[in-house]
């Protein structure tokens, strides 16, 4: 029998080598927004006064960066509200007035209304304004464009601008048509399709460097970067953006179904999954039903309210998810002719950014035909999107249909 122990010996003294030669699973690195990564900007806040462009998502880990910065002695004079309010409670569309602070009495100035752009008297004793809002890489998101007017009003009155940029959920593709400049507004005020693949900070950097701010000019601006972070990686959000986009499917969808807000088909408003449905009140339209009601705090009046919707359930759809047509053209094709359909043409086009669409889809083309249709803007786009990236990018060609 002993003369088996050596033999033993060696097979446990093998396994053992074997182990720990394989190498250790690397947990992955932690992704850092630029707010969490203050030694990059702090300094550069030091004796300022400082504004800041914030809402609800605007997180120093769980930290309001607001509280944060006072917390480091940093002299926050102004607090400027996007849409939704600087809480992020107000409804899509919904009023934002000019408030105070209750918490820390630092006054808050609305820029969802008719104040979208901060006056010369709003920026009178601001040396710095910060933006730090989380995106999700839509050109009619509104968050963008609060961007945009501050950064033509910071470059009017010589004040500096930085963007604390965050990661984009959407930004691994690219895809839609690009705005055409008859249909600019407050839902679409650049050149870029409706996925524009691009963090804040990058699109920041590209509003400034294309010119793109009235009469061309230029915001002294800087952007601290993401720590980590990748366009091909994934991005699940530590709180949602707005009221009605909860979750990623959400987020990945919401190019896709937003486009039915300019018609009576329900996308789930008024319910505790938006954005994640599409309903309409016909039983022809699908298996899944639902009845949108009113909910204080994400939809107080949401469309098709206390009517029984039949449609179709994308709660299981893959999270790689990306903008599609198809779900306008059928529901279109079976109830665009119906008088309680609603489409509003106007508010369809914004937000294609694109009047040729509405009218290839009412003429029946396909979705490959109306986005072969996009092909050659999308291509000198993804040449201008190269400029101004700050992050590796997997994307090489054209997005995937």
């Amino acid at each position: 029998m002993f003369r088996f122990i050596p033999l033993v010996i060696c097979v446990l003294f093998a396994v053992h080598v074997s182990c720990s030669s394989q190498p250790k699973e690397q947990k992955p690195t932690k992704i850092t927004p630029a707010a969490a990564c203050m030694d990059d900007y702090l300094h550069l806040l030091t004796n300022k006064r400082v504004g800041i462009l914030v809402n609800h998502s605007s997180l120093v880990n769980k930290t309001h960066l607001l509280d944060t910065l006072l917390s480091r002695g940093i002299d926050v004079k102004m607090i400027f509200a996007p849409e939704h309010g600087f809480r992020g409670e107000h409804d899509a569309g919904e009023e934002v007035k000019s408030d105070i602070d209750t918490k820390t009495g630092v006054p808050i100035v609305s820029l969802y209304g008719k104040n979208k752009k901060p006056s010369a008297q709003q920026l009178k004793n601001i040396d710095i304004v910060i933006f730090d809002i989380q995106d999700v890489g839509v050109r009619f998101y509104t968050y963008i464009s609060s961007m945009h007017y501050m950064m033509e009003a910071c470059a009017e009155e010589s004040v500096k601008m930085l963007v604390l940029d965050r990661p984009n959920p959407n930004g691994d593709y690219f895809d839609g048509p690009i705005l055409k400049s008859d249909y600019k507004s407050f839902v679409g005020m650049h050149p870029i399709p409706v996925v524009h693949g691009l963090t804040v900070g990058e699109l920041a950097e590209m509003i400034n460097g294309e010119g793109w701010l009235k009469d061309g000019v230029k915001c002294d601006l800087q952007v601290i970067k993401v720590k980590n972070w990748n366009h091909s990686q994934p991005y699940h959000l530590p709180v949602k953006p707005s009221p009605n986009l909860p979750n990623y499917i959400s987020l990945r969808l919401y190019p896709t179904l937003c486009f039915f807000e300019a018609s009576n088909v329900s996308v789930g408003r008024g319910t505790y999954f938006p954005f994640q449905v599409i309903g309409y009140p016909d039983s022809t339209a699908g298996d899944f039903t639902f009845i949108p009601l009113s909910i204080p705090g994400m939809s107080k009046n949401p469309k098709q309210e206390n009517i029984k919707c039949y449609g179709i359930d994308l709660r299981e759809a893959s999270a790689d998810h990306r903008f599609t047509l198809s779900y306008f053209i059928s529901f279109y094709a079976k109830f665009g002719k119906d008088k309680d359909f609603g489409l509003n043409k106007l508010w369809f086009n914004l937000l294609a950014g694109d009047g040729q669409v509405l009218q290839d889809i009412q003429a029946g083309l396909s979705e490959a035909q109306i986005k072969q249709k996009w092909q050659p803007d999308l291509q000198a786009y993804e040449k201008l999107r190269a400029k101004y990236l700050l992050y590796p990018s997997a994307v090489t060609g054209l997005s995937k249909e």
